[in-house]
Formats: structure tokens, sequence, C-alpha cells
């Protein structure tokens, strides 16, 4: 009997947590014990796949589309993404060569960054952000270098800043936009910027571009789309967002094809393959019709005033109008310096799931996260919840 606890490797004290996952978990916890909780914790869209979606996925699964496929996904998905990516980016299309499917973009961020890291290299990256990045990049060994977000300039990089922090180690910069959790987009002019930047040390960019449809102006742009970008960017995209597919599990990467065949052998070492119906669910979702995913951004513009002009009414509350992706971040630093626990007090009083801005990083300090993909009526009671609980808090 094993009376002591086994060695870990010392790589797994440099992982960083998901924030999100827990306070669902403790949320349901308290599901269980009759508590009525309001989740505005997890960034998953709160309508049902579309039928069209889910008819292909039978019919997959009925026609015995269940055995392996390559690692590096099914060669009719891997077109149609080719196909369906650039023209949403305004490019020409992409060879199948450079397409990677992954079960969701989580796997994808590792699998890349695994693919693309040394011990001793340098990322850059802003904060707060998404967790993955920095954990696989401290698992990895190599140096997360951080660049502030502010709420002045609307949650995009500070351009100096930017220039200030890229050295001569550093290999990657990654950016998300629409932003995870701020909701920030970065301008044309603002990726311009960093294209320049990066051609001129030489670095890699990965554009996180899951939120890519979560747009409430405008026209989207890609930094792949700017002159001299297509060649040394990742796209990082998938299902999940755009078309209420968290738990499929399908993501995409589009990157040059040297760099897709190593990221595709990380994807042989791990996971083997994303489920052959999933990915001809996949196909559905791109070539059918667009009117659902139309309809959700609207719901959620919808969504977006609402909690934002209730929060703003809240006393001590200031809360920016995010101009893409699902979520809120309010500012709540005159209640306290501890995000976490006024996000725990919330949760266990008040019972409304949200997430403290500086589980997603250093800046993200003194500012609470929530998705607002929930329903105007659980919104609603959330933001009635708040108004009771918020100035009761001890902080």
């Amino acid at each position: 009997m094993i009376t002591t606890p086994l060695p870990e490797s010392a790589a797994v004290s440099r992982l960083g947590r998901e924030s999100a996952f827990e306070v669902l978990a403790r949320a349901r916890e308290l599901e269980a014990q009759g508590h009525h909780v309001v989740h505005l914790e997890i960034g998953e869209p709160d309508f049902n796949t579309p039928e069209h979606i889910k008819r292909a996925a039978i019919a997959a699964i009925e026609g015995n589309e269940s055995h392996y496929t390559p690692s590096a996904g099914i060669a009719d998905l891997r077109d149609t993404v080719a196909a369906y990516a650039a023209k949403l980016r305004g490019m020409a299309p992409f060879a199948r060569e450079e397409v990677v499917i992954t079960p969701g973009a989580k796997p994808l961020i590792w699998n890349t960054l695994s693919a693309l890291l040394d011990p001793g290299d340098e990322m850059v990256y802003a904060d707060p952000a998404y967790p993955a990045y920095a954990s696989c990049a401290s698992y990895l060994g190599a140096n997360a270098i951080a660049v502030p977000l502010l709420e002045r300039t609307g949650f995009r990089l500070d351009l100096d800043e930017l220039a200030a922090r890229i050295s001569p180690r550093t290999k990657l910069l990654v950016i998300n936009s629409p932003h995870n959790p701020t909701g920030g987009v970065l301008t044309r002019e603002d990726l311009e910027t960093i294209a320049e930047l990066a051609i001129r040390n030489d670095v890699l960019v990965i554009a996180d571009e899951i939120y890519c449809r979560n747009l409430y102006d405008g026209d989207f742009v890609s930094i792949a789309s700017l002159p001299e970008m297509r060649e040394r960017t990742i796209i990082v995209d998938g299902f999940s967002k755009a078309y209420a597919m968290t738990g499929w599990r399908l993501g995409y990467g589009i990157m040059p094809a040297h760099i897709a065949r190593n990221v595709t052998l990380f994807n042989n070492n791990t996971f083997s393959c994303v489920a052959t119906f999933v990915q001809h669910a996949g196909i559905e979702a791109l070539e059918g019709p667009d009117e659902p995913v139309k309809q959700m951004v609207e719901e959620f513009r919808v969504r977006r005033d609402a909690i934002v002009a209730g929060l703003n009414s809240i006393p001590g509350v200031t809360c920016q109008t995010p101009a893409g992706a699902f979520y809120v971040f309010p500012n709540v630093s005159r209640f306290t310096t501890d995000d976490k626990a006024l996000a725990t007090y919330l949760l266990d009083d008040a019972h409304v799931a949200g997430l403290a801005g500086s589980s997603f990083g250093a800046a993200g300090r003194g500012y609470l996260r929530f998705s607002y993909a929930a329903s105007l009526e659980h919104i609603a009671t959330a933001l009635d919840r708040l108004r009771t609980a918020l100035p009761r808090f001890k902080g």
C-alpha cells in the first residue's frame, strides 16, 4: 500500500487552471443543495446547436462514419474550412495542407505551442487573457511575457508597450480579437502596427479568432489578411462559439504547411483524431444556412446592452460596452482589490456565478467577468442580486 504521495513532474507545478470550470463545479454543488444559481461564468452559448448540423451528425453516424480518420482531419472538412475561412477573411483560399482539425481550440493551442516553443523562448501575449496560452508556455519552459490591457484604451493593446516587450528571444506573439475576457476588438490600424512589428522582428503571430463571428459592429479583420502576414500567422478558430457546439469539441487551425505537419504530429501522439461524425457536422455548419449564427449574434447584442446598462446603474460599478465576444468586464475596484474573494462571495451569498478578473492575469485584478450567453430573464435576476449583494460585501 502506498502511504506517501508519488512524485510529480516539475512541469506540472507550472500549469495554470481555468477557473471557469472550478466555479461551475461549485455552482453545481450549490444547485444540488437547492439554491438557484445564475450562470454567468462559462463561455458557452445557451442556444442549442442548429437542427441542420445535428441532422448531419446523425446521418453520419447512421452511415457508419465512426472510424479513425487522419490526425489532421478528413479531407472534406479541411477543404471546407480552407475555403470558408479564406472567404470570411477576404483572402485567397487556403490549401488543405494548411488546415489542421482538433477537438476544440484548446488542444490546437497546446499542440501548436508545443510544436514551436523551446525552453527559454519568449511568447508575448495580452494580459488579461485566456489562461491556456500562459499555462502551456510555462509548462514548456518558455517565458510568457504579458502586455497589460488597460480599460482606458478600450482593452486594446498599447502598441508602444507591445513593441517594448518584444526581444531577440521572442518567438511568438499571441493576439485574441474579439477578446476573452474583456470583449475588446483590435482595429485594422492596430493590426497593421502589430503586423509591422512581427515582420520587423521576425516573429510568428498566433491569432486566436474563435470569436470572429461574435462581432457587433463593422467587419471582422484578420491579421492574416494583411500584406506579408499570411505566411507568418497561425489562425485559431472553431465551432463552439459561433454555432453553439461547445460539447461537440471541434476546432481548427490554419497555418503554414510545415507547421501544420508538426502540429499534426502532436495530434497523432495525443488524441489521434476528432470523432468522424463530428467532422461531418462541421462541414454542414460551414456550408449550411448562416441565419442561426446571425440570429444568435443579434440576441447577444440585446443581452449585451441590457447587462452593460444594468451594471452601470449599480453604484460603484463601471462597465464598458464590449465590441465583440459575449463577455462584460466590469470594474469593481471600488469595492475591493481582492476580486477573487468578491467573486466567491457573489457565488456563495448571491448565487451569481462569475469569474474574478485576476484569474485571467494580474492586469485583470479589480474586475469581474460575466458571460451574457444567458437569457435576459437570468441577466435581470443576476443584476437584482448584485445590487443587493455588492453593498454588503466586506472585503
